[in-house]
C-alpha cells in the first residue's frame, strides 16, 4: 500500500451522533421520531437528502429546522473528542512513509476548524473538501481528487469510511474501503468493503495493512 485516504465527519471526530441528536430533538418538537436508518441517509453527504425524504411524513421548514439543530449541535462541540485510534493511525502512516489524504462532503472552514482544533493538520498531505469539487460523496469526484493530488494508485490506496455514502464514493473511485463505524452506522450492512471495524483502536495500522494487501480480492 502507498497511501490511506481519511472521510472526516463521523470518521476522525464523531460529529455524526451529536448532529442525530441534534435533529432528533428538533424534530420530536414536531411530533416526529426520526430514527437512525433516516438519518443514515444523509451521512457522507447532504442534509437535502434527509430533507427531501421527511417533507413527505412531516411539515417543516428547511431553515429553521436547520437552526434550531445548530444551536443544539454547537452547545455540544466542546465535548468532542478524536475518535479511538486516529491519532495512532496517523502517526504509524506516517511512520509508514504513507501518503496520506482527507476526503470530506463538508466545507474546508468546518474540517480546518478541527484539525486545528485537535492538531492533525500537518498530517495530512492532500485534503478536499466540498469546496474542491462539484459532486459530493456518494459520488466519487473528491476521491478521485485527493488520488489525483496525492500522486497514488487507488488500487494501493485504502480509505477509511463510516457511512454507505463514503464507501459508494470510495469504491467507485477504485480504493480498498476500510469501513469504521460509529454509533449511528453501526447497525447498517455494508457490501463491497474489504474489511470492518468499531474503531481504529481494534487493530493496528500496520496488521490492517497486511490482511488488505494479503488478500485484495477478498471481502472480509
Amino acid at each position: 500500500m502507498e497511501a490511506v485516504v481519511f472521510d472526516f465527519d463521523g470518521l476522525i471526530v464523531d460529529t455524526e451522533s451529536v448532529w442525530y441528536e441534534a435533529f432528533r430533538q428538533v424534530f420530536r418538537r414536531l411530533n416526529y421520531d426520526l430514527t437512525i436508518d433516516e438519518f443514515a441517509l444523509c451521512i457522507g453527504t447532504s442534509d437535502d437528502v434527509l430533507f427531501e425524504r421527511l417533507k413527505k411524513k412531516v411539515s417543516f421548514t428547511k431553515e429553521v429546522i436547520i437552526k434550531e439543530a445548530e444551536a443544539i449541535y454547537t452547545n455540544q462541540l466542546q465535548n468532542l473528542e478524536l475518535r479511538d485510534g486516529v491519532l495512532d493511525y496517523l502517526s504509524s502512516a506516517k511512520k509508514l512513509g504513507l501518503k496520506i489524504g482527507l476526503a470530506s462532503s463538508s466545507n474546508r472552514s468546518w474540517v480546518g476548524g478541527f484539525l486545528k482544533r485537535f492538531e492533525i493538520k500537518d498530517y495530512f498531505d492532500v485534503v478536499k473538501t466540498a469546496d474542491d469539487v462539484v459532486n459530493i460523496k456518494p459520488d466519487p469526484e473528491l476521491y478521485e481528487a485527493a488520488i489525483k493530488d496525492l500522486e497514488a494508485d487507488p488500487e494501493r490506496t485504502i480509505a477509511f469510511e463510516d457511512s454507505k455514502n463514503g464507501l459508494t464514493a470510495a469504491l467507485a473511485a477504485g480504493l480498498n474501503v476500510v469501513v469504521v463505524s460509529n454509533r449511528v452506522t453501526s447497525h447498517l450492512a455494508f457490501e463491497g468493503h474489504r474489511l470492518r471495524l468499531n474503531s481504529m483502536s481494534d487493530m493496528a495500522l500496520e496488521e490492517l495493512i497486511q490482511i488488505i494487501s494479503a488478500s485484495r480480492q477478498k471481502i472480509i
